[in-house]
């Protein structure tokens, strides 16, 4: 751990040799001040060498000049070789969530994950520039404060010394208390900020539904979490410092008995005695900065091993030998598919499921809710992992395990009930379709989605701006967006989720024109509730509990008087 957290300091090793370099001379020069008073006391004061004095204290104010600089190059600079440490952690971070497979986030919440790319690396920032700087000035500062106390009374120093080992001690049972206390604290902050996000994110359902008592129910639930975990961690950190410092109070008692006993017994001189009480601090001081330290490290520390328990889980990878996909026809089978998200699961979500879409052709698939249809979706375009034992899916006849994800995904258009809409203009998401389009390309995939027409009446037209996940937009809307996206996109494969099941029948039935026109020329495979928008199909499949129950045209299935025949009867008297 410690090995991997070094290497981020390799691109910046510049300035950070730099920095450790000014923060060494800033200790240096600490020396000046005790050596000086030393001969103060033992010589210049004695002889009455008033020159001497003058110039003495000038160049202290002089050295203490240079090292007013060394701290505010220290502060500055060094504060930024963490800080370009967390942005190249927090990069590389993004990038592999970018990377990791949908059942990540299936079972990780928003706000958990931004708790570690924010709260999480800041620790790990401030430890980046201040433990370095901390362990090596301190140490450098033991080893030469201890040899100075040597020269001014070797006996007096060596008790002193005897004391470290207590204080070693006593650190050591307690950091391990303080680590896993500060561990569950960073725990119980994560769900705060997980319980955050949801109650933010649906605060229109939550006044829709007049319950912020429940929301403050739940975010008070983590509050109290955090409350008790936070008790822990500073109960520890409590009894830690207390302790140490007690210690290094009890320093100070021994050179006051000890030394008093030696100037009493002319082993040591006044002058000696006082210079020895002036620079003890010298050797004091790293002592506790190194005790105070510990804080920051856990802090630190713990942050580190969060964000590389994320950087540590797999990624999704292609083949060794996958190929890209080209020259997309369409034709799409499905083989033997046995599903399961998770590995308890007494039951496959998808069970022995064959299916085949001709290139060009549209499949409708029907049935109740969580049947496995939208499981279908998710599995042609390799969203989730098959393994060998667990069937195939085939585009153009090639397993799309032998395929790059990317060619695979680059060929296939979603349009979902739940459309997501980036912060930005409507340009910005129209082009999410294909970055590289043009205004005019923009233009005619959107009077392709039908919605060119409303955004002529916007002031700002296709640069009006959204609003978070497209909330000023009305949900008709916001589905004729991700229609243009498609259209800009210009699959050969297209899937759509239930795409206007969510919406009035006004709306629907312009949606269902732009989709229309979307599907002509391209492999279609439509999830549906409302049977009325299906009949076209070229065929059905009706999918339950995993298995494909019943198979054929829309005519073919009323014949056979089976589930679907059920369905459609169900619907058609609810709309009556």
């Amino acid at each position: 751990m410690v090995k991997r957290f070094i290497s981020y300091y390799k691109p910046h090793r510049l300035l950070f040799a730099a920095d450790m370099m000014a923060s060494v001379l800033i200790s240096l020069l600490g020396m000046i001040y005790p050596v000086m008073t030393n001969k103060m006391l033992n010589e210049y004061i004695p002889d009455k060498r008033y020159q001497s004095i003058i110039i003495s204290g000038l160049i202290v104010l002089a050295l203490y000049i240079v090292r007013m600089l060394l701290r505010y190059f220290v502060q500055y600079k060094g504060h930024m070789v963490g800080v370009r440490m967390q942005a190249q952690m927090r990069t590389e971070l993004f990038k592999h969530l970018e990377k990791l497979p949908f059942s990540f986030f299936d079972n990780h919440e928003t706000g958990a994950i931004m708790s570690r790319m924010t709260n999480d690396l800041f620790e790990v920032s401030e430890l980046a520039h201040h433990g370095p700087e901390n362990i090596l000035t301190s140490t450098i500062m033991i080893i030469l404060s201890f040899l100075y106390l040597c020269t001014i009374n070797l006996y007096l120093t060596l008790i002193i010394f005897a004391c470290v080992p207590f204080l070693v001690i006593t650190t050591a049972y307690y950091r391990k208390r303080m680590r896993a206390a500060f561990t569950e604290r960073r725990q119980s902050n994560a769900i705060i900020n997980a319980s955050i996000e949801s109650s933010i994110t649906g605060v229109r359902v939550t006044k829709a539904f007049t319950n912020a008592d429940k929301e403050l129910e739940k975010f008070e639930l983590g509050n109290e979490m955090f409350k008790e975990a936070s008790a822990h961690s500073y109960n520890a950190m409590g009894k830690f410092f207390s302790s140490t410092n007690f210690i290094t109070d009890v320093f100070n008692v021994i050179i006051l008995i000890a030394g008093g006993i030696f100037l009493y017994n002319n082993k040591i001189n006044f002058g000696e005695y006082s210079t020895f009480i002036v620079s003890v601090n010298l050797f004091i001081s790293p002592i506790q900065t190194l005790v105070n330290f510990t804080e920051q490290w856990q802090n630190g520390a713990t942050g580190f091993k969060r964000f590389v328990e994320i950087m540590d889980i797999e990624e999704e990878k292609d083949a060794p030998d996958a190929t890209e996909l080209k020259n997309v026809q369409g034709d799409i089978e499905l083989k033997d598919i046995c599903f399961s998200y998770t590995e308890d699961e007494k039951h496959g979500v998808l069970n022995h499921v064959f299916l085949r879409i001709e290139k060009g052709s549209k499949l409708a698939l029907v049935g109740p809710s969580g049947g496995g249809k939208t499981t279908i979706c998710h599995l042609i375009p390799n969203f989730y992992k098959l393994s060998e034992k667990d069937g195939s899916v085939l585009i153009d006849g090639k397993d799309i395990r032998t395929l790059t994800m990317d060619s695979v995904r680059r060929n296939i258009g979603i349009v979902q009930q739940d459309v997501f809409l980036f912060s930005g203009s409507i340009k910005d998401n129209i082009k999410y379709g294909c970055l590289d389009a043009s205004d005019e390309d923009v233009i005619k995939a959107s009077k392709n989605a039908n919605m060119h027409d409303f955004v002529m009446t916007l002031p700002n037209g296709y640069d009006t701006e959204i609003g978070e996940r497209g909330i000023k937009l009305s949900g008709g809307q916001k589905q004729r967006i991700s229609i243009a996206r498609v259209f800009l996109k210009n699959p050969a494969i297209l899937i759509l989720d239930e795409a206007t099941s969510a919406l009035d029948n006004t709306t629907e039935l312009m949606i269902q024109e732009a989709l229309d026109e979307l599907c002509k020329g391209r492999t279609t495979l439509v999830v549906a509730h409302r049977l009325s928008t299906i009949r076209n199909a070229d065929r059905i499949a009706v999918i339950t509990e995993g298995e494909v129950s019943e198979m054929g045209t829309h005519d073919e299935l009323i014949a056979k008087n089976g589930i679907y025949k059920d369905l459609y009867d169900l619907q058609f008297r609810a709309n009556v």
